[in-house]
């Protein structure tokens, strides 16, 4: 699927229910933070735009993480500022294949924004 379509069918999910997930450590309560496929030395930070696709994801590795709810009123206000400090790029309904989309926080950002309703 081509990343406008990716994003497309994202987004078209996240306008309905106002909520992306990302996978948290039961315990610690870290994040699942990766390598980046496309660029070296990058850090990318999957999120899914429902429960069940984040959930297919906690297995081997990520086997300690369950999906948490981000609402995007949460994320425009506390979790923008600190990804970009990091220099965090977002992959969207991250995939285990090399096919995975991932995109400038910046760039995420304004098409969340463009879906947020107030």
């Amino acid at each position: 699927m081509s990343i406008e379509k990716t994003l497309k069918s994202f987004l078209n999910q996240v306008k309905e229910t106002q909520i992306i997930w990302a996978l948290q450590d039961k315990s610690s309560e870290d994040w699942v933070v990766l390598d980046s496929i496309n660029f070296e030395e990058t850090d990318v930070m999957p999120l899914w735009s429902t429960q069940a696709l984040a959930k297919s994801h906690c297995v081997e590795e990520w086997a300690n993480y369950i999906p948490a709810a981000i609402t995007l009123a949460d994320w425009m206000e506390f979790w923008i500022e600190d990804l970009l400090e990091d220099g965090v790029i977002i992959g969207i309904n991250w995939q285990e294949d090399d096919d995975c989309v991932e995109l400038e926080l910046p760039e995420f950002t304004q098409a969340l924004a463009a879906v947020e309703t107030l």
